[in-house]
């Protein structure tokens, strides 16, 4: 046995100590600050549940053809939302979808502005990126544990376990997009007198944003891999039909509701794949005519 060097208890216990003092007296201001979110995530977890099934299918099917301009990719959307028609997941996958969508839209709000200020400032990225690496190898289940103290099982930590968790890779394509944008056309540009605003939003976002589009994929997938984790304090959706699954020893249960994430996996990941490659090629397109 390795021998106890330092005695660790009193710091664990100023640690837990520490933390249930910022529950009992910012507890509410804590509840109060993340009620937007809240809201958010209701507002469109009722707003998909309400909507028809038909016209769901239609819009997705629709933003697929959209992206692809082919027949394949929209047949692909179609048979897998048929599939969870047919195995009664509909209404857990909206909730699951639902769950995604908004913290993908929180993290796109949270992640581009920190990946800008990354990509102006070396000091700031030598600050943030442990920070990244910290969030994105800390077991998920480490971080659930403040969050569910603070709020109580419910929708808003899992949506802010998934948001911690999804993030990151967006913050790092962000950076990684905009600090790639050839020095030439920068300097062509401050040759124009445009001003710093100008140059990234007329410029650089522009030529980055196949690389952004990657990172709100990234984080997309990341976002659906955490909903059986956030099943567990609350989220519900297919995640908690897998815990179901799980708990009762139901493999149909769980491979069903598994394939449903599987499914919705790839509707996304397809569909933001072919916008991306579309940027990609107008970008590359515009780059040969001048």
């Amino acid at each position: 046995m390795f021998p106890e060097l330092i005695d660790t208890r009193p710091l664990r216990r100023a640690i837990d100590d520490g933390l249930n003092w910022v529950v009992r007296n910012w507890g509410d201001e804590f509840e109060a600050a993340a009620y937007p979110l809240l809201m958010l995530l209701k507002a469109i977890e009722d707003l998909l549940i309400a909507t028809p099934w038909w016209l769901i299918m239609a819009i997705l099917v629709g933003i697929a053809w959209l992206a692809t301009r082919n027949w394949k990719l929209p047949v692909v959307v179609l048979v897998s939302l048929l599939f969870l028609g047919m195995m009664d997941l509909w209404k857990d996958a909206m909730t699951t979808m639902a769950l995604m969508i908004a913290a993908t839209i929180t993290a796109i709000v949270i992640s581009i502005p920190v990946g800008v200020w990354m990509s102006r400032s070396l000091t700031v990225r030598n600050v943030i990126t442990p920070v990244l690496d910290l969030m994105q190898t800390l077991p998920s289940f480490v971080y659930l544990i403040p969050t569910v103290m603070i709020f109580g099982p419910g929708k808003i930590p899992a949506l802010i376990a998934t948001i911690v968790y999804a993030a990151p890779p967006l913050v790092r394509l962000t950076d990684l997009g905009l600090r790639s944008v050839d020095p030439a056309v920068m300097e062509a540009s401050r040759a124009f007198g445009t001003n710093p605003r100008q140059r990234l939003l007329g410029v650089q976002i522009p030529l980055a944003l196949p690389t952004i589009l990657a990172g709100i994929n990234q984080t997309t997938m990341m976002a659906l891999a955490m909903v059986v984790i956030a099943s567990m304090i609350g989220a519900g959706g297919l995640g908690y039909q897998v815990l179901q699954g799980i708990g009762r020893l139901e493999v149909s249960r769980g491979l069903f509701a598994g394939l449903g994430i599987v499914v919705l996996a790839i509707i996304f990941d397809r569909i933001t794949q072919s916008f991306g490659k579309q940027l990609q090629g107008r970008i590359g397109l515009a780059e040969a005519r001048s």
